[in-house]
C-alpha cells in the first residue's frame, strides 16, 4: 500500500489552572514538512513551559521556532536524517539555550524565566531521528498492526511535578537521543498535560485506544500538511470539559499520519 505525504493536525489549549491564575498557555507546538534531498520530511516539536518560569510561554515558542530554525539549515545544507547525531542534537540544543539567553538578556531578565521542555520529531522517507528534554512523549506507529509504543518515557524528577528543562545545567547530559532505522507512518507528541490520559504509568505502556479513535480524521484529510480546520477541533478538544475534568494543565497534541485511511469491506 503507497502512503500518502503527511497530514497534520495540532493544537495547545490553557490548563484550567493557568486561567484560575491569570497564566498564558505555557506550551507551544508546531509542525511541518520541509522539503529535503531525501524527500518530505516531517519535524515536529512540543516546547513545555516551567510553570514557575515568569516567562516560559515566550521560551517555548522561541525554543520551538529556533529548533525548528536550525533544523531547515540542517536540511537546506545538504544534509539528510542518517547524518543526525546526538552531537549535533547537543550542538542544538545549546544553540536554543544561547537564543533564550540573549532573549533574557535583552529584556532584563533571567535566563531561568524563560525554562522550557523540548521534544522534537524529524521523520524522513526511510528513517527518523528523536530527541526530549524533560516530560511528555512521543509515540509512534508502523502501521495499524503493529499498535502504538513511546519513543522516550516522560522524564520525572525526584519530586512531584519536576523535570528537567533545555536551560538546566546538565541539559547535555539528560537529553535522549536516537536515530530509527525504520519507516514510521504515524506520529503523536503531548505534553505532560495529557500523559496520564495516554500513557499507562504502572506498566510504562501506550494507551493505544486513545490514538487509535483520534488518527482517523487526520489519515483522512483532503490536503497535506497542517489542516487548519482539524487543528481547531483539536484544540477545542484539548479545552473540553472532558479533558479538563482529568487534567487542569495546560496540554499539547500533535497527530501526523502518511497512511491512507483505512477502508472497510463492502458489504456482500
Amino acid at each position: 500500500m503507497v502512503s500518502r505525504t503527511w497530514r497534520i493536525a495540532a493544537a495547545s489549549a490553557i490548563g484550567t489552572s493557568h486561567v484560575a491564575s491569570g497564566l498564558p498557555c505555557q506550551d507551544f507546538a508546531q509542525c511541518t514538512v520541509m522539503d529535503t534531498l531525501g524527500g518530505p520530511t516531517l519535524v515536529s516539536i512540543v516546547c513545555d513551559g516551567a510553570g514557575s518560569a515568569a516567562h516560559s510561554d515566550v521560551g517555548s515558542w522561541l525554543a520551538a521556532s529556533t529548533f525548528a530554525e536550525l533544523v531547515e539549515l540542517h536540511f537546506e545544507a545538504g544534509g539528510s536524517v542518517a547524518e543526525l547525531s546526538r552531537e549535533k542534537a547537543s550542538t542544538w540544543i545549546k544553540l536554543v539555550t544561547d537564543a533564550l539567553e540573549v532573549r533574557a538578556r535583552e529584556s532584563g531578565h533571567a535566563l531561568r524565566d524563560y525554562a522550557c521542555t523540548l521534544l522534537a520529531a524529524i521523520i524522513g522517507t526511510r528513517d527518523a531521528a528523536f530527541l526530549q528534554i524533560g516530560d511528555g512523549a512521543i509515540v509512534v506507529s508502523h502501521g495499524e498492526e503493529d499498535g502504538w509504543s513511546y519513543v522516550f518515557w516522560p522524564q520525572h524528577g525526584e519530586y512531584a511535578n519536576t523535570t528537567n528543562f533545555v536551560v538546566s545545567a546538565n541539559a547535555a547530559d539528560v537529553l535522549e537521543f536516537e536515530i530509527a532505522p525504520r519507516r514510521i507512518d504515524e506520529l503523536a507528541m503531548f505534553s505532560d498535560g495529557i500523559e496520564n490520559l495516554v500513557l499507562h504509568q504502572a506498566s510504562r505502556t501506550v494507551h493505544g485506544p486513545f490514538f487509535d479513535q483520534m488518527m482517523p480524521p487526520v489519515r483522512k484529510a483532503a490536503d497535506p500538511g497542517l489542516d487548519m480546520k482539524l487543528s481547531a477541533g483539536l484544540q477545542s478538544y484539548l479545552g473540553s470539559p472532558k479533558i479538563c475534568e482529568r487534567t487542569d494543565d495546560d496540554k499539547s497534541l500533535i497527530l501526523a499520519s502518511r497512511r491512507p485511511p483505512i477502508t472497510e469491506p463492502a458489504a456482500p
